[in-house]
């Protein structure tokens, strides 16, 4: 049996062909699972927009490791006043007159009642119950 050099040339440089396609094949496989996952992960984020007015609840990453069984992580409801971008919101409570500016990643909507400001006065007239007569 005798070996020819043209001859195993020819098949080297088609196996190394093949291969160049199977290397592209597999990265446009893991680019369509790529954007698959992306797609998923982006359905799933909550969309953050805040207006000026809105009220939100700030997280508290300061916590130690055991906070407390039943304590919460997120702060009192504060005011937005201002929103630049990129997510950055100014945040002011009507307990303390300074500002502070925190990222949007930090702040869930509140939902609860609204807040009074101190120059609002609100007067609740109690009645007595009606006892009903058998």
């Amino acid at each position: 049996m005798q070996f020819r050099i043209g001859g195993a040339g020819i098949e080297r440089s088609l196996q190394l062909q093949e291969l160049e396609c199977l290397r592209l094949e597999a990265y446009e496989n893991s680019r369509l699972y790529k954007e698959k996952v992306k797609a998923v992960h982006d359905k799933n984020i909550k969309r953050r927009e805040f207006r000026v007015g809105n009220l939100g609840l700030l997280y508290n990453s300061r916590l130690g490791l055991m906070p407390g069984k039943l304590r919460s992580r997120w702060e009192r409801p504060y005011r937005v006043e201002k929103a630049e971008p990129y997510g950055v919101f100014h945040l002011s409570h009507p307990s303390s007159p300074t500002f502070f500016k925190v990222n949007g990643h930090r702040l869930k909507l509140y939902h609860g009642e609204k807040m009074k400001s101190n120059k609002e006065l609100e007067i609740f007239l109690l009645k007595d119950p009606v006892q009903e007569e058998d």
